[in-house]
């Protein structure tokens, strides 16, 4: 195989992470409109319910990370995640179907959203996981498989929101469910490529099957056969338990506090959990006391950034939520006498994103052949500064606008434009670096860790986008009014850009505590 060549694992996780982003993007296209066009929910409420949703569809993977690297493995795990998800988009197609029946359709929608949830729990961490599995350790090809596996997951998500906007979006609220159905149909064609692809191409360098065996299991059977463990006297067993009692009476307390602070500062569940999982777990990982100082030092590079990256996320999944209704609400969508759906907005970032992520690759390498690339922190802060200059545009676009006016489609059009250049400096490196980071048994886990930074965000960004302008309701934000778009608008260009500048700041520090990893 040539350097510049992948293996062919590389595009079968391609082509299953473009059908589950689908799956996943076609009902977000919708799920905001149907909230409030057929359930009739007002803003503030339909934010909160797609915050949690979201939030918690990142939060998943840490559990789902779990059970993978500890007793599922991953080819299980990704099987038992499309079933879950297959089902999920069944009951959200119910849901819509009965959608006069409120208390019903809230039932199904509420089932559907949760086994959703548990689905992409399961699939998201290990999908990620295994690409880096195909590939030695610091291979070069590696920041590129992570930007080529970033492109088929947003060829998915540029074909959904057309295909469910369309038959879904189409002014009444009855047709909801066939955007739903498709996403459905998408999901089980998912389950049969994984089924009978799997075994052919899931081979990792050394010739071995990849995601047969739990990575944890794995990593002892190799200690086993490399060295016979010593057997711990009894004073050694005997304080071995104490630390492990005293860590877990530790975390019982930093649990009970963070679970008080956080009831006293929200009103709903999904945030106190959320926020509080955030928070606990990666602090329990930082515990093992098998960890070498440089492990440790790598780890707090990912927790670090992660941080960062919750402010990256809060402001870019707005799509989804406050986007798509300035989009249905006040963006001008009609050409030549046709309008277009309001969902359809949510492809353009996708096919930004599938070009520029073509063109990435070679970006980096050509910077990298002349030692002018950015660390992987920096790059994290470009992302973040590119995220403040899009919202800083349609700033622009919006300024004096009254509620109700329509602007031109161009504004939109550019913020997503220019979030994309951002999000291609950000996530797919991110996924690389945590990769590269990572000691091997805490591969899968460690992931939903990352992801669970996007958790935060999006029970975020579902707050921020209840901030939305809405007559007659009156929003503030530190002692700030909230009246008009532009107002609006500005919380994320301030927000991203303030973060923007600290990363900068810390970003050489950072590239210290990743002892020589690029």
């Amino acid at each position: 195989m040539n350097n510049s060549s992948h293996p062919k694992g590389l595009y079968l996780i391609f082509a299953t992470s473009t059908a589950e982003r689908f799956s996943y993007f076609g009902m977000r296209a919708i799920f905001i409109l149907y909230l409030t066009q057929a359930l009739l929910m007002d803003t503030q409420t339909a934010t909160s319910i797609y915050g949690s949703y979201t939030g918690l569809v990142y939060l998943a993977p840490l559990l789902g990370g779990y059970i993978a690297d500890r007793y599922w493995g991953i080819r299980k795990s990704i099987t038992w995640g499309i079933v879950m998800m297959s089902i999920g988009q069944f009951l959200m197609f119910a849901s819509a179907s009965v959608y006069e029946q409120h208390d019903l359709s809230r039932i199904l929608m509420y089932g559907g959203l949760a086994l959703l949830i548990m689905g992409n729990g399961t699939f998201k961490p290990t999908t990620s996981a295994v690409v880096g599995k195909l590939y030695r350790p610091n291979d070069p090809r590696l920041d590129s498989a992570y930007t080529i596996y970033y492109m088929g997951v947003n060829i998915g998500a540029f074909i959904a929101p057309l295909a469910c906007g369309f038959f879904g979006e189409t002014g009444n609220p009855a047709d909801f469910k066939w955007g739903f159905l498709i996403a459905a149909v998408v999901t089980i064609l998912l389950f049969f490529i994984f089924q009978t692809q799997k075994s052919k191409y899931l081979i990792g360098p050394n010739g071995e099957a990849i995601g047969v065996i739990p990575d944890a299991k794995q990593k002892n059977n190799e200690a086993t056969q490399q060295q016979t463990e010593v057997e711990l006297t009894p004073e050694e067993r005997a304080s071995k338990q104490k630390k492990q009692r005293s860590d877990y009476l530790k975390l019982g307390l930093l649990t009970a506090a963070l679970i008080a602070l956080f009831s006293y500062l929200f009103d709903d569940w999904v945030s106190v959990g959320i926020f509080t999982a955030c928070i606990v777990c990666p602090v329990s990982i930082m515990m093992d006391d098998k960890l070498t100082k440089i492990e440790r030092d790598r780890i707090w590079v990912i927790y670090i950034i992660a941080f960062f990256v919750i402010f990256f996320w809060a402001a870019y999944e707005q799509a989804g939520a406050s986007l798509n209704i300035f989009a249905a609400q006040q963006t001008d969508r009609v050409f030549f006498g046709w309008e277009m759906p309001a969902s359809w907005t949510q492809s353009f970032n996708a096919i930004f994103v599938v070009i520029m992520a073509a063109l990435a690759p070679y970006v980096w390498s050509y910077l990298h052949q002349r030692n002018m690339e950015p660390s992987a922190p920096t790059k994290q802060a470009i992302g973040l500064l590119l995220l403040s200059l899009g919202y800083l545009f349609i700033c622009i676009g919006v300024q004096g606008v009254e509620p109700g006016v329509k602007v031109s489609i161009i504004w939109i059009t550019g913020l997503y434009f220019i979030h994309t250049l951002g999000e291609i400096s950000l996530s797919p490196i991110g996924l690389s670096m945590v990769n590269k980071l990572t000691p091997v048994r805490f591969a899968s886990l460690m992931m939903g860790i990352w992801f669970m930074s996007t958790a935060s965000a999006n029970k975020f960004a579902g707050m921020l986008g209840g901030l939305y302008p809405e007559d007659g309701k009156v929003k503030h934000l530190l002692g700030f009014e909230i009246s008009t778009l532009f107002d609006f608008f500005m919380i994320f260009v301030v927000m991203s850009a303030v973060a923007s500048l600290i990363l900068f700041l810390l970003s050489k520090k950072l590239q210290r505590m990743m002892h020589g990893v690029e």
